[in-house]
Parts: C-alpha cells; sequence; structure tokens
C-alpha cells in the first residue's frame, strides 16, 4: 500500500472519529470526566512523592552527611526496584483488575513514601527508595492501558496528555509547596525534610482508597454509563484496527517496534529526570533560600504544562505523532546544549524550561503510539516493557548528574551528557516512522 493511501486513510479516520453519534459523544465525556480527574490527581501525587527527594536534598544532604554521588545513587535506586517490577505488576494488573491493583499500588507507595522520613543515613535512604520503586511499580503503564480500554485511538493522545499533564502539574504546585514546608524544621522536633516527606505521602493513600470504591473495571461495570452509551465505547474499541498488533506476551517482547520504543522513551525519561531531580540544586548555586527555589522551579512546569496539551490537541488534529514527537526532542536538545552557554541564573532557567518543553511535550504523544501496535495482554505486556526500559532512564540521569557533579564541580558537564544522549534519542525516534508506517 502506498503512502499516499495510508495518508488517505488516516485523513478519512480523523474525520470519521469528529462525526461521533450523540451516544457516543456522550459516553466519552462521560468516561473523561469520571476516569482521568481521578487518576490524574493519583499521577500527580506519584510524581511528586517521587520527586519530592530533590528538595529534601536542600536540607536533608547536610543532615545525613551525604555526597552529591551518594544522594544520586538514592535518587537511582527508585528507578531500579521501579523498573524490575513493571512488568510483573502490570500482569498482575491484567489478571486481578486496574481497579484493585492500581488501589493497591497508591496506597503501598504513599506509605513507604511517608516511611522515608524515619532514615537516618545513606544505606537507611537507598532501602526506602528502593521499596518505594516496588511500591509504585506499575501504575503508570497499569493506567496507560486502562485508558486504551476505554478511549479510542483518535482521542488518546489528548486523554493521555491530560492525564501526564500531572508530570510537570505535580512540579508546578508541589515544588512551592516543599520549599514552604522545609519550613517546619523544628516542629513536634522533626526536621523540615521529614515533614514534607510525611505530608506529600499520605494523600496517596486516601486517593487509593477512592480508587478502589469509584474506578469502574470496564464501560459495562460503570453505573453512571446507560447500557446504550456502555455499548457504544466498547463497540468504538472493537471497531479499530491496529498495525500489525502483538496480542501476546511473547509477541510484543519480541516487536522490533516495542524495543526502539522503549529506548526512544529512555532518552528522554533521562533528561526529564536529570533535569528534574537536580533542578532546585541547580537553582541554589544562584539562590540559596528554598522557598524563593520551590516558587523558580515551578516556572518552567508552567510552560511545560502548556505545551503539552497544546501540542497534544495538535497531533490529534494533524496525525503524524512520530514527526511531532521528533520535533519536541530536538526541542529539548536545543535547550540541554543552550545551557552550556548560560552564564546567569535567568538564562540557564531559560535554556532548563526549553528541554522541559521538549520532553514534557515528546511525553504525550509518545504514549499515544504504543496502543497502536499492542492488544490484549501484549498490551499489558508491552506497554509495561516499554515504560520499564524507559524509566531506566530515571535510574541514569539523576545518578549520572551526581557523579560528574563531584567529578567536576558544576553540572554543565553532567547537562552535556543529557544533550549527546538526546541527540542519539532524535535519530531513533526519526527512525520509527520506517518501522510504524501508520501513525
Amino acid at each position: 500500500m502506498t503512502e499516499a493511501t495510508y495518508g488517505a486513510r488516516h485523513a478519512a479516520e480523523r474525520a470519521k472519529a469528529r462525526a461521533l453519534t450523540p451516544v457516543q459523544a456522550t459516553a466519552l465525556n462521560k468516561a473523561a470526566w469520571r476516569l482521568v480527574p481521578l487518576l490524574t490527581i493519583g499521577y500527580l501525587f506519584s510524581y511528586l512523592d517521587r520527586n519530592s527527594i530533590g528538595f529534601a536534598a536542600l536540607t536533608m544532604n547536610q543532615d545525613l552527611g551525604l555526597t552529591n554521588t551518594q544522594f544520586g545513587t538514592a535518587a537511582a535506586l527508585f528507578f531500579l526496584s521501579y523498573t524490575l517490577c513493571e512488568v510483573p505488576s502490570n500482569m498482575a494488573l491484567y489478571r486481578f483488575g486496574a481497579r484493585r491493583w492500581i488501589a493497591r499500588i497508591m496506597i503501598t507507595w504513599g506509605l513507604v513514601s511517608a516511611a522515608t522520613a524515619l532514615v537516618q543515613g545513606p544505606n537507611s535512604l537507598y532501602a526506602m527508595r528502593f521499596l518505594l520503586g516496588i511500591a509504585e511499580a506499575g501504575f503508570f503503564p497499569g493506567v496507560a492501558f486502562y485508558l486504551a480500554c476505554w478511549f479510542p485511538r483518535e482521542y488518546r493522545t489528548r486523554i493521555l496528555a491530560w492525564f501526564l499533564a500531572a508530570i510537570p502539574i505535580s512540579s508546578l504546585i508541589g515544588a512551592p509547596i516543599c520549599g514552604l514546608l522545609l519550613q517546619m524544621d523544628g516542629i513536634l522536633g522533626l526536621d523540615g525534610w521529614k515533614w514534607m516527606f510525611i505530608i506529600v505521602s499520605l494523600p496517596a493513600c486516601v486517593i487509593g482508597f477512592f480508587v478502589l470504591k469509584l474506578l469502574p473495571e470496564r464501560p459495562e461495570n460503570a453505573k453512571w454509563l446507560t447500557p446504550e452509551e456502555a455499548a457504544a465505547i466498547t463497540a468504538m474499541h472493537e471497531a479499530e484496527t491496529f498495525d500489525s498488533p502483538k496480542s501476546s506476551l511473547c509477541g510484543a517482547l519480541s516487536d522490533p517496534r516495542v524495543v526502539l520504543l522503549a529506548i526512544v522513551q529512555f532518552g528522554f525519561t533521562l533528561a526529564s529526570y536529570g533535569i528534574g531531580i537536580w533542578l532546585p540544586l541547580i537553582i541554589q548555586e544562584y539562590l540559596p533560600n528554598s522557598v524563593a527555589i520551590g516558587f523558580l522551579v515551578a516556572v518552567p512546569y508552567v510552560f511545560a504544562t502548556i505545551a503539552m496539551l497544546v501540542w497534544a490537541w495538535h497531533v490529534d488534529r494533524t496525525g503524524r505523532k512520530i514527526g511531532n514527537m521528533t520535533i519536541c526532542l530536538i526541542l529539548a536538545f536545543a535547550g540541554l546544549a543552550s545551557y552550556t552557554f548560560s552564564g546567569s541564573l535567568f538564562l540557564s532557567l531559560l535554556a532548563l524550561t526549553i528541554a522541559l518543553i521538549g520532553v514534557t511535550a515528546a511525553r504525550g504523544i509518545f504514549w499515544s503510539i504504543p496502543p497502536r501496535l499492542l492488544t490484549g495482554a501484549g498490551a499489558a505486556a508491552g506497554i509495561a516493557f516499554i515504560n520499564t526500559i524507559g524509566t531506566t532512564g530515571g535510574l541514569v540521569g539523576p545518578y549520572m548528574m551526581g557523579v560528574l557533579r563531584d567529578a567536576t564541580g558544576g553540572f554543565t558537564y553532567g547537562i552535556m551528557a543529557m544533550a549527546g544522549v538526546m541527540l542519539v534519542t532524535i535519530l531513533l525516534s526519526a527512525s520509527l516512522k520506517l518501522m510504524v508506517r501508520q501513525e
């Protein structure tokens, strides 16, 4: 089939998507309002719990006597256990159901994250971060698989973008809050960073119980849908076509497209966490006040959130997911590369803002691609596998930044290394077009 034929088919699919019946439109609107806000709030606390260690470092590192390498190791250990448990966790979700498993994940990660306030040194911090990774593993790929079962392909980029907006919003809201919570130092004899871990973590447990109560397993279980609306969602999902889909565990894990997607996610995740976890300490080089740091850290995420949502809307309207994702990654590379020429707080923050816009918008587009290639158990395993390999970037990025800062005394070489990884990621992203013809 020619490229022109694929383009014509894609245009026809977009036109069909815009011509929803009243029942379909009502059903999707209800599903979006009932499911996405609750899951987004949960993901917001997920990122706040895993990234709050960056703010804790402003005072915790000195209290515990941590070197930059030890802090980077602690931040990275979360991702080691997280990646090891991703596929098993998502297969358990497929076995036991999304409602029970997502609720279990949220309750356990909230308890473990709050318990980080009990650490006494580097070894106990390593242990708590490792346990946090085990507790949280499977949340994102589980939700991505769950939402793919509810929303047809033409709407997934937008739906996933609203869900993934929790990532920049967690920093947008959480950064000032974390900065303020550090000021609770001494209350009831606890350090400020300990209060921060407790207060930002326990809400996840509460939300987990709401998920257990409110999240329906599938459309036919949703009491807020009429039988006609539930049938309409099911029919839209069953009518989808796939690009040589893989529906089994072995088929998904052996698909070269899945492997390439995993490596692309590794690249932009490395940059996302390499910047995000170290950003408070980067700003601290120019500005020592923790409250001011909290508000300044939020600035890049204002623009990143807007860019993610607008870019996702554009992609859903026009298609070309892989091309747009590649452009986002080029923007991220430009931001990282320009940091090496910055010599002030304003220029450094501007460069990192551009980089975060690129990686955040790329993430919003990226996760609409795997459901096009995977279905059934293959989707549960394949999405988890992609996130497993990709999330190891969160292990490498923070650790690499810590080691290079100890070796060089600054952040420039670490960010240059991230720019090099991003350049390779751009090339791999562009090559996806040769393997995924039907975007």
